[in-house]
């Protein structure tokens, strides 16, 4: 009996280390850039006479711990920084979804300062900064592909 307890106390131990250290990882990730740590969207809107009015970046990121996204971001273009206020949102586990019953879903919305579309079409390098709540900040450039779709869609 004193054999078995042990067995099962040591397989304990073993699954919460096997545990706590899988979703450390998955919330402190590294990525070499914005679109592989998570999923983002970039849209830009015109007028009906076709000038560029605006752009809307929205970002989702999954994670185990509960910490929220701060309402603030920083778009870089090639060092130049352009401070935004962003809509922030986090959607607890849905139950039915056995793949992500235990991620929390963080979903970030900014609307990119006009003056900051100028710099992107010119820019050689595009990164963007969030920042949660429990103080972990995510930096990340945005890879060729996405550079190249972000200026796409500013071109008139």
């Amino acid at each position: 009996m004193k054999h078995f307890i042990t067995i099962i106390g040591i397989l304990l131990i073993m699954t919460g280390i096997f545990g706590i250290s899988y979703t450390w990882h998955i919330d402190h990730r590294t990525a070499e850039s914005l679109s592989a740590y998570c999923r983002i969207d970039f849209q830009s809107s015109y007028t009906e006479a076709g000038k560029l009015e605006g752009a809307i970046l929205s970002l989702w990121d999954y994670r185990y711990d509960s910490s929220h996204l701060e309402p603030k971001a920083i778009l870089y273009t090639d060092g130049d920084a352009w401070e935004m206020v962003a809509s922030v949102k986090q959607d607890n586990p849905p139950e039915d979804d056995m793949e992500h019953r235990f991620q929390h879903e963080n979903k970030l919305f900014v609307e990119l300062p006009r003056s900051s579309l100028p710099a992107i079409r010119k820019a050689d390098e595009v990164r963007f900064r969030f920042y949660y709540d429990n103080g972990q900040v995510i930096d990340l450039p945005l890879n060729a592909p996405d550079l190249e779709y972000w200026k796409k869609q500013l071109m008139p």
